[in-house]
């Protein structure tokens, strides 16, 4: 706050996930760390923030088309995210009368350190190729979007959005 004179964006982009072989194995303690990474330190770092955004300011959450289409081996991550897609549209409807936009990216397949640290190589391998790119996205494909969101002049009238990026897929799970 003090070096860059105030804060007019807050971008929460954290995540965590451990792909699963049959539902047996998803622990409680597995569950709770998932929570406590993918959406609790979304509200952490948002209740902090507030009191420093002004009118005109933006906060882009990042989702995942596991939240908007749910994943058998991705049950807690899939859990998690559609939890941060509600928490988005709840928020953009809490302080719409402050003059904050709330907005959420919620890709399909991204090529991201995530990807290598949290799958088996043969997954790491196949990963993204059932786009309809036939590829993952890399994140500076994404990065547009975030800009977009982060932009007052060009976003103003978006609030409460979830925007899915999903490689020519248009209808998640469809």
């Amino acid at each position: 706050m003090r070096a860059f004179g105030g804060l007019d964006l807050l971008v929460n982009n954290i995540a965590t996930q451990l792909k699963l072989d049959d539902v047996g194995e998803l622990t409680e303690k597995q569950w709770m760390r998932t929570f406590d990474v993918n959406i609790h330190s979304y509200f952490r770092v948002t209740h902090a923030a507030l009191e420093h955004l002004p009118a005109g300011s933006a906060i882009i959450n990042t989702g995942s088309v596991n939240g908007l289409r749910g994943n058998g081996s991705l049950i807690d991550y899939s859990a998690t995210k559609g939890a941060i897609h509600a928490w988005t549209y709840s928020m953009a409807q809490a302080l719409r009368s402050r003059g904050i936009r709330v907005n959420c990216v919620a890709p399909g397949p991204v090529w991201t350190p995530l990807i290598p640290a949290t799958m088996d190589a043969e997954s790491v391998e196949g990963f993204g190729k059932q786009a309809p790119y036939g590829r993952p996205a890399e994140p500076d494909e994404l990065a547009p979007s975030y800009v977009f969101l982060a932009s007052e002049r060009l976003s103003s009238y978006y609030t409460g959005e979830v925007l899915a990026a999903l490689g020519g897929e248009t209808v998640p799970g469809g």
